[in-house]
């Protein structure tokens, strides 16, 4: 039987995950705590607009497919302060969403982020002085304008890494709901409904990769050509692994362990 093996969400665009052992999906198919906050460019702080919906590009902020050595990073939120840390070089700050404490994040995130690879990166027109933007509360930064729900499943990872050695790993796809108990890209075949726990959710679409798939989830290295493999090795016509889902009736609960239940 499917059932979910791992729930995350991201506090902060572009960022690593938090693991959870329960999400909300809101109604309006975002998840609670998820994208509340993001780091923007100083060129990026107000949103583009597309389809009339708000829109943050993760090209205009830090995120792993520009900054992979973010991969480095590990963060807490809980709804106050962020704490973000790496454990090898012992950098670390915490502080509250006030001015001061924002500026604060702001200033050790870009002096950390000149000690990496990436630090060329931050030379760019536009680029500096970093703003931490966002309320802490309201899920505003996905990907796609629209929120969603991302959901792969885990065998479809393992098959893709017996390919390309690392790609095994779940967390370079950055997904809400990783699942297990499905056959390889199963998943992609998917249509109509399927229940989750509390929650009942169409299928959208498919997900199209960027490159924050080949960066590392310890070390940030970009190690794994996920993208061309899925072109070249697995025929794919985009380079897509996993799926977009949106409740159709409220939100509710979704919870490791929940089986995955397909409606059609």
């Amino acid at each position: 039987m499917a059932e979910v093996s791992a729930l995350y969400r991201y506090p902060v665009k572009g960022f690593t995950p938090e693991p959870q052992e329960e999400l909300r999906v809101r109604p309006d198919g975002r998840v609670a705590g998820d994208r509340v906050l993001a780091f923007r460019f100083a060129s990026a702080i107000e949103p583009e607009q597309r389809d009339s919906l708000d829109y943050w590009p993760k090209r205009r902020g830090l995120a792993l497919m520009t900054f992979p050595t973010l991969a480095r990073l590990q963060l807490s939120f809980d709804g106050l302060r962020l704490l973000i840390t790496e454990s090898p070089s012992g950098f670390s700050v915490e502080a509250g969403l006030d001015d001061a404490g924002r500026e604060e994040i702001c200033q050790q995130v870009t002096d950390w982020l000149r000690s990496t690879e990436d630090a060329a990166l931050l030379d760019r027109p536009g680029v500096l002085p970093l703003r931490l933007i966002g309320d802490g509360a309201t899920p505003r930064f996905q990907d796609r304008g629209r929120g969603f729900v991302s959901l792969h499943g885990a065998s479809s990872a393992a098959d893709l890494g017996a390919a390309v050695p690392g790609a095994e790993d779940s967390r370079r796809y950055r997904s809400n709901i990783v699942i297990t108990g499905t056959p390889a890209w199963a998943e992609l075949d998917w249509s109509g409904r399927l229940r989750i726990g509390e929650v009942e959710f169409s299928v959208e679409s498919p997900i199209v990769r960027c490159l924050a798939t080949h960066a590392n989830p310890e070390t940030g290295e970009r190690d794994a050509p996920v993208m061309s493999a899925l072109v070249q090795q697995f025929q794919q016509a985009e380079p897509t692994l996993g799926i977009l889902l949106l409740p159709t009736a409220g939100g509710g609960s979704v919870r490791v362990g929940d089986p995955v239940e397909l409606l059609g």
